[in-house]
């Protein structure tokens, strides 16, 4: 079986070893590089194109989402999930904004680290649940709106893709969402789509910060 490739940008070497090892012992992960800084992730993930880099926050030389913002311009098919101790909201949105698909704290158990990077490559956003609290918080309260939801001149969303963005905000997975709405996990991906295409917008995570800022859930 082909394994997922993961690059680790982290300037601790005995943080990098660990999480090496551990990955390593995956069935359908493997690393096949390690960085210690920014600058040296951006020139590692030209070379290696792995599936996923798993990019702390603060390192030497450049930083992480300094990293971030250059490898998700340069290369589209790479995903970057920061994983990092900080929790500051700072970081959290900057990371967002600079295409990261995942925002997960280190003290992660190894099982729940291994779900969130399965999810990443199947196109779900990968958060620590305290971090998808504040993306939440960070809104205020929605401006709940009687009748259909407005999207500001763009394409309204169907009755079923509200009720998918619904669950999206909620944190539920595209498989969860399918048992749910009693539909295919294939069909959600579809609903999905069209969502992110009518909103104009890239992934689930800004979907779910749109919703929340535009009043369009519930």
């Amino acid at each position: 079986m082909t394994k997922n490739t993961i690059l680790i940008a982290d300037d601790h070497v005995l943080f990098r070893e660990g999480l090496r090892n551990i990955i390593n012992h995956w069935d359908d992960f493997e690393v096949i590089g390690e960085a210690r800084d920014g600058q040296e992730a951006v020139e590692l993930a030209r070379q290696l194109l792995p599936d996923i880099v798993l990019m702390d926050i603060s390192m030497p030389v450049m930083d992480g989402l300094q990293a971030t913002r250059q490898i998700c311009r340069e290369l589209p098919t790479t995903q970057v999930v920061m994983l990092t101790m900080s929790e500051e909201e700072e970081n959290l949105f900057q990371a967002i904004q600079n295409g990261a698909r995942g925002y997960v704290l280190k003290d992660t158990p190894s099982t729940g680290l291994h779900k969130k990077l399965s999810g990443v490559l199947r196109g779900e956003a990968a958060l620590s649940g305290i971090m998808a609290t504040k993306i939440l918080n960070e809104f205020g309260k929605p401006k709940y709106q009687k009748g259909a939801p407005e999207t500001n001149g763009l394409e309204p969303l169907s009755e079923r893709e509200q009720q998918v963005l619904e669950l999206v905000v909620q944190g539920l997975s595209n498989s969860e969402i399918a048992e749910r709405l009693y539909l295919s996990e294939n069909t959600i991906k579809k609903y999905l789509h069209n969502i992110l295409e009518k909103l104009h917008l890239n992934n689930r995570v800004e979907a779910a910060i749109y919703a929340v800022k535009e009043g369009l859930v519930k």
